[in-house]
């Protein structure tokens, strides 16, 4: 028997050694006197609906594999969105789903060529990540002064190699949503044979002028995909669930690279429980875009100028002070999500954590 013998570590393959890492919104330090409060990961601070939490306590069956498709809730989704079951495909949380249509539609081919994927940045963290662990590569067109993603700028990127345009609205972590008018023209001009995703983790949140009807556009473009998450507005982050809606001719090759039991007997009977109270679900969502505004509308009379979000954060762009920034609101017990060099993402939480907030943003003076 031949012996081997190699000097040197375990490594992983070329492009994972590559991969930037995905940096999670840190918890709060705490501060004599000072209740601490997470800013950092646009969770929702009031939670689920009370039927979540009944709905739970009733499981019985955690010794048994879920669904292998979350049948019961692609079954309530596609009755309440009026779209087919077959449209529906879920994965555990919209980062899932993503992950699902990148391994399906971009990567790298047997000549060696990559797959190339279209997307607004700064915009969500995890996109390079997905894109790159898929062998394909990320062609990153840079987001306007005004956070808006330059739908033109994108257009003019796709090349013959373009598989996968990703539009993320609103983005995070710049906060602006873009219009239906815009995404209808910007599909007018995209290839038709180009998978065009539109990232709708906070479409609850809009409150602007044309919004997006996400559900119109896949109706009429086949190459539309609509992907929605249950862990924002719905206040479901730590059960992992959201879905895609596609035409059949992208799902039936979603479920060929989707993860069996990929949502468990948890999330999904969560997920119905609170599609079951979207009147409660609703409710919340209206409080914390009333915060949202009261909170833009202080910023902007303390002299700042922020993107107009329509997400449950806002955007500070404070460029290399953002790290100084993220400091000054650690000591007062707030954790906030700093993107070095470029900006402060601050979530919209408890109307205590929003006062504090506003308070550190009417005083803030940089430290050299």
């Amino acid at each position: 028997m031949t012996m081997f013998s190699r000097a040197g570590s375990i490594t992983p393959r070329e492009s994972v050694s590559l991969l930037p890492a995905y940096s999670a919104g840190k918890p709060p330090q705490p501060a004599d006197g000072l209740t601490p409060y997470k800013l950092s990961s646009n969770e929702n601070p009031l939670g689920p609906v009370p039927a979540v939490t009944q709905a739970l306590a009733e499981i019985d069956t955690l010794h048994r594999y879920p669904n292998p498709t979350a049948e019961g809730l692609r079954t309530g989704l596609a009755g309440l969105l009026e779209v087919p079951v077959e449209d529906i495909v879920a994965g555990t949380g919209s980062l899932g789903a993503l992950t699902q249509i990148i391994n399906a539609f971009a990567g790298s081919n047997s000549d060696g060529s990559q797959d190339e994927v279209i997307y607004a940045w700064r915009s969500f963290e995890a996109y390079p990540i997905v894109v790159r662990t898929a062998g394909a590569r990320d062609v990153t067109v840079p987001v306007m002064a005004d956070g808006r993603h330059d739908l033109e700028a994108m257009l003019a990127a796709i090349t013959e190699r373009t598989k996968v345009i990703l539009l993320c609205t609103p983005n995070n972590p710049t906060g602006p949503a873009l219009s239906h008018s815009e995404v209808e023209d910007f599909l007018a001009k995209a290839p038709s044979d180009v998978v065009v995703v539109l990232d709708e983790a906070y479409q609850e949140f809009v409150r602007s002028d044309d919004r997006l009807d996400a559900l119109s556009l896949y109706r009429t473009h086949p190459n539309v995909v609509v992907l929605r998450t249950f862990s924002k507005a719905h206040g479901l982050a730590a059960l992992r669930v959201g879905y895609s809606i596609a035409s059949q001719q992208i799902t039936q090759h979603l479920r060929v690279v989707a993860a069996p039991f990929g949502v468990s007997t948890l999330a999904e009977a969560a997920a119905l429980a609170s599609l079951e109270h979207l009147d409660q679900v609703h409710e919340r969502v209206d409080s914390l875009v009333a915060e949202r505004g009261r909170v833009s509308a202080a910023l902007h009379q303390a002299g700042w100028t922020i993107p107009e979000s329509q997400g449950n954060f806002v955007w500070l762009p404070l460029g290399e002070r953002s790290q100084d920034f993220a400091a000054q609101a650690g000591v007062q017990a707030l954790a906030v999500r700093a993107f070095a060099g470029e900006g402060v993402r601050v979530t919209i939480g408890e109307v205590e954590a929003n006062d504090r907030f506003i308070e550190l943003c009417r005083t803030y003076r940089f430290r050299d």
